[in-house]
């Protein structure tokens, strides 16, 4: 009867909500006032309760519930994210590797939860801790002893901690992800996967921690919503540096000229694409790490505008700097408004979310050009999109809100993204240095699919050898 009624109560309260509470252009829908409120409300309504039973028959339950189950739901939308992932990066490259790239995402995503479950949870979110770098155990942390703790509000989110560790679990998995792309083609898979396990069980963690896990950057008022930095910046630059020792392509720089390897398919990629667009929607509105439908909403629009104006701006940069409507830019300006947007999705006008949106559409296509000039070897661009768009991103938060410093902003992202170039230059400079990190000139022509698989994917189709574009000669 009791729940009965609080149905009814609720509904009555949604009914006639005053109106006025409307989102309007530039308000900032996620203020501190706003947020210390509601982890106090939280807080309170599920500390009074002595069981879950008593909790479940309170009014307070219906929240708690739609809360719940729509971060469920953005978790479900992150985790689709990687087969868009999976797809942008097999679609841009070459037929040979498509196997190769397949295998490399389904062993990063299940590896990347399980990690994440055994060790990673506890080191991004320890508890009290000095701020860089802390341990709250092994496992996900469940107290069976404490079921109103860990299933009630009084977790200190409202969500259980289950909801709480899968929905970051999908993000986890998202950096090495960005990795794969980078050095797609030419890797060995052993060394590709043991350099992932490293990133996902240590670096990624560490860095979250400083800022979600209420580090040092977090307590010097640093700003990332959804992960700009956090998430997109580790991946790219922890790529970048990959990279710089695995070296290009054979055949991509030869008689100082840049030839271009072309990508096999242009529609997988797009299809991508339109999924890591639909579940970014999860992504930036999980976030938001209720169902406010206040504020989920807003984030819906500045994300949705800002993909958009990222495409349209690389379009524009495309054809005055390359004289050419290159459909690879322009789904790469859609992941660079995307990405731009996801550290200030909640804090910036409708405005500002599309200027910065457009930016990083320009800067994405310069930054692709600026790398091959610099003979570093990115086949899907994901260097530019995740790590130059996600310090971009993190920055704009600075720029755009006042609430926000831009030199705190510049301090968390630059530090962030040299933990993560550095950690990755030792990890996989040692990989390099005992197991090797490059397959064979012969490996690479033939494709990693057949060397590394014994498979092809379009079994039906001749794979085009590197050694017969042109590009080089033995």
């Amino acid at each position: 009867m009791k729940l009965r009624y609080g149905i009814i109560l609720t509904t009555l309260m949604l009914l006639f909500a005053d109106p006025a509470l409307a989102v309007s252009e530039g308000a900032n829908v996620a203020n501190d006032e706003v947020e210390v409120a509601n982890n106090d409300t939280f807080q309170a309504y599920g500390n009074e309760y002595s069981t879950i039973d008593e909790f479940k028959a309170s009014t307070d339950y219906i929240k708690f519930i739609i809360d719940n189950l729509w971060i469920l739901i953005a978790a479900f939308m992150v985790l689709m994210m990687h087969l868009g992932f999976a797809t942008v990066e097999s679609g841009l490259t070459q037929a040979k590797n498509a196997v190769n790239v397949i295998y490399k995402n389904v062993f990063i995503l299940t590896v990347g939860i399980i990690l994440y479950a055994f060790i990673g949870f506890q080191i991004m979110y320890p508890g009290d801790f000095n701020g860089f770098f802390g341990f709250g155990g092994f496992g996900i942390g469940f107290d069976p002893s404490d079921p109103v703790g860990m299933l009630t509000p009084a977790y200190g989110l409202d969500m259980t901690i289950w909801t709480d560790f899968i929905f970051q679990a999908m993000f986890a998995a998202t950096a090495a992800t960005i990795v794969s792309g980078c050095v797609t083609g030419r890797i060995k898979l052993p060394s590709f996967m043991l350099f992932g396990v490293l990133l996902l069980a240590f670096c990624y963690p560490v860095t979250g921690s400083w800022h979600w896990g209420g580090g040092w950057l977090s307590e010097l008022g640093f700003y990332d919503f959804a992960g700009s930095t956090l998430v997109h910046a580790v991946g790219g630059f922890a790529g970048l540096a990959c990279v710089l020792l695995l070296g290009p392509r054979t055949g991509k720089y030869e008689g100082g000229k840049i030839h271009g390897i072309p990508a096999h398919n242009i529609p997988l990629a797009t299809i991508g694409v339109f999924l890591l667009f639909l579940g970014w929607f999860g992504f930036n509105g999980g976030s938001v790490l209720s169902a406010d439908p206040e504020t989920v909403s807003y984030v819906f629009v500045t994300t949705a505008l800002a993909a958009c104006a990222g495409a349209l701006a690389s379009m524009i940069t495309t054809q005055i700097t390359m004289k050419s409507l290159d459909a690879p830019m322009a789904l790469n300006g859609i992941l660079a408004g995307l990405v731009g947007i996801t550290a200030g999705a909640d804090v910036v006008s409708l405005t500002d979310a599309v200027l910065i949106g457009a930016i990083a559409g320009v800067l994405v296509v310069l930054a692709i050009l600026m790398f091959d000039k610099l003979r570093i070897d990115d086949p899907v661009g994901a260097i530019s999109v995740h790590g130059v768009c996600g310090i971009w991103g993190t920055l704009a938060v600075g720029i755009f809100s006042a609430d926000y410093s831009f030199g705190i902003q510049l301090l968390g992202t630059l530090s962030i993204a040299a933990f993560t170039f550095i950690f990755s230059l030792i990890v996989f400079g040692a990989i390099k240095a005992t197991i090797g990190v490059r397959v064979s000139k012969e490996v690479e022509s033939d494709g990693l699919d057949i060397s590394e698989h014994k498979n092809h994917a379009y079994p039906d189709f001749s794979p085009v050898k590197t050694s017969e574009l042109g590009a080089f000669a033995d």
